[in-house]
């Protein structure tokens, strides 16, 4: 039953319809200096995505739009459309938080935060997404995207767990590390349920829905160790709780490298 209001692929396309962008930015200005060419698209791309303007959004990315994560332009216009779908009333907000120039192009980091809501069953789920990133614009067009950090959190119910995740941001391949998802309110004698999962960044989690394996929480949280792959691939990594008054599902980013 789960499965049907969770799906893992939220980050990736949340992130891939605002915020794009390749590599270290050095010597980075203020946005307040920010050209009134980068400013444009950046507030194109905005409105356009909160009118669930696919053709618009689609145009101020490059043909050859790449990504980090192996998502072409084609998979993102896709993962979009059925995005806008579940949630129909998606809000994005976007601040640039500096720039450069770098080469014939502009490179700017920006933070995007997307909510909105979805109906299922008579049920409410909450969408709340926090996305940051560097952009790379050339020509008026987005040529490429890298992200730095992100964090998405979908909740059900009249009171859904409060929580807190700890997880580092980056790791190196092969490294150990800890996965804790902290429930922050007591529950006094109410009963918790959860359950964490790892996987691969790829445009496939938006067909396929994780799957968690439930258990009964005895420590007011989720608490995983887990250790990297050998490659520089980067993982997503979700946790699930389950209490009497709603469910919360978080899902953040680590970066292999």
């Amino acid at each position: 039953m789960l499965r049907q209001y969770f799906r893992r692929s939220l980050p990736l396309i949340l992130s891939a319809g605002l915020t794009v962008g390749i590599g270290a930015v050095a010597r980075a200005a203020e946005p307040e200096s920010a050209p009134p060419e980068l400013t444009a698209v950046l507030a194109r791309v905005e409105a356009a995505a909160n009118r669930r303007s696919l053709e618009t959004v689609l145009s101020n990315y490059s043909p050859n739009f790449t990504t980090a994560d192996n998502l072409s332009r084609s998979e993102f216009s896709e993962g979009l459309t059925k995005l806008w779908e579940r949630y129909p009333d998606l809000s994005y907000r976007t601040q640039l938080q500096s720039w450069e120039r770098r080469g014939d192009g502009l490179v700017a980091e920006t933070i995007t935060v997307v909510t909105g809501t979805q109906q299922s069953e008579g049920r409410t789920l909450k969408l709340e997404s926090t996305v940051r990133s560097r952009q790379v614009i050339q020509n008026n067009l987005i040529i490429h995207q890298d992200i730095l950090s992100e964090r998405s959190q979908l909740s059900m119910g009249a009171s859904p767990p409060a929580v807190e995740v700890n997880l580092p941001e980056r790791v190196k391949p092969g490294q150990k590390y800890n996965f804790d998802t902290i429930v922050t309110k007591p529950l006094e004698d109410g009963l918790l349920l959860g359950g964490a999962s790892e996987q691969k960044v790829n445009s496939d989690l938006f067909i396929n829905p994780s799957q968690f394996e439930l258990e009964l929480l005895q420590a007011g949280g989720v608490f995983r160790m887990g250790q990297a792959p050998n490659l520089a691939e980067d993982r997503l990594l979700s946790a699930i709780i389950v209490g009497e008054g709603g469910i919360t599902l978080v899902t953040q980013r680590l970066h292999v490298e």
